[in-house]
């Protein structure tokens, strides 16, 4: 019986580096330029490394959720009327200058006002692209650029028109590596990404050697359906549900062998495998990560039972 080799996508096999983490940054640099004295704020606000401390923490289902935390962050600092929620009225000099003088901005403020939340902020945060939902817009239109963004949403963008940061993505594991993986074993996939930002780089890259993809738009339907019934659950990850339903599959089929396996780059990862009521090995990956001493060490927190610090020694592992 063939292994089941279940992946993350981000950090695992594509680097987003400078496509998911850098639009991040971006988003909350756009997102606060209309405030009073936001050309003091310095460019960019703060290292990926940063970013990355915070992303560790967990509990982020995605980098909008990611990117909303950043800004409730950053918002700690801002002075003037901060009651408003017309950002004109938001004066960012002291966060300016808090950012400039902190080695750790991000990880600082979260150790300070990591459980802080404002309706302010909130209220930028709510909907979706095009129905209130600013945050996530101005994302949108950084990962996509202006003609993927207005084919998929139907309209023009308006918070950015340069090139597309999706089109920086490049491969951790290339179509060599993946395709010595899927001669022995069956491949699959589990993201936190929506379904069309899944596939396109699988696509782009000619790397289509995945049977099954379980994406975010599974989690919202899954989410949804409770919730006509009176639940109210979040699927995605430490969830286990995007595990459980591949591995449901091939078990269904008389697929799923004794060893089965997922890997990530992130806690949650780890989390998601242990949690889940099939018996999957753990296999964490540092490769990604800028602090891979931390990473390692959160990663064995969180129960890995293997850990790749490069991606030959992941395939090694297979092998």
């Amino acid at each position: 019986m063939k292994k089941l080799i279940i992946f993350d996508m981000d950090g695992v096999i594509i680097d987003v580096s400078s496509s998911y983490r850098e639009c991040v940054r971006k988003t909350s640099s756009i997102f606060l330029l209309p405030c009073i004295n936001s050309k003091l704020l310095p460019e960019p606000l703060f290292t990926l490394a940063d970013l990355a401390s915070l992303k560790r923490t967990g509990g982020l289902n995605n980098d909008w959720d990611l990117t909303h935390k950043v800004i409730t962050l950053l918002f700690s600092k801002i002075s003037g009327k901060k009651e408003s929620i017309n950002r004109k009225d938001w004066d960012v000099e002291e966060l300016a200058c808090f950012l400039k003088t902190e080695n750790n901005p991000i990880e600082n403020l979260f150790k300070k006002a990591g459980a802080l939340k404002f309706k302010e902020v909130d209220f930028f945060y709510n909907g979706d692209v095009g129905s209130g939902n600013i945050i996530k817009q101005i994302f949108q239109e950084l990962y996509l650029g202006k003609e993927l963004f207005s084919e998929t949403y139907g309209f023009s963008a308006q918070y950015y028109f340069d090139e597309a940061l999706i089109l920086k993505e490049k491969l951790f594991l290339d179509k060599v590596m993946l395709s010595s993986l899927a001669a022995s074993n069956r491949l699959a996939i589990a993201t936190g990404r929506p379904a069309a930002e899944a596939v396109y780089p699988v696509k782009k890259n000619n790397i289509d050697f995945f049977e099954k993809i379980i994406t975010l738009d599974d989690c919202i339907k899954a989410e949804k359906e409770a919730e006509s019934r009176g639940e109210k659950i979040s699927l995605g990850k430490p969830h286990p549900f995007m595990l459980d339903i591949i591995a449901a599959y091939y078990e269904n089929r008389g697929e799923l062998g004794e060893k089965i396996y997922y890997i990530g780059d992130m806690p949650d990862d780890m989390i998601a495998a242990k949690r889940s009521k099939y018996k999957f090995c753990a296999v964490g990956v540092t490769y990604s990560s800028s602090d891979k001493e931390s990473s390692f060490s959160k990663l064995k927190e969180a129960g890995a039972d293997y850990i790749a610090n490069t991606p030959q020694e992941l395939i090694e592992f297979f092998k």
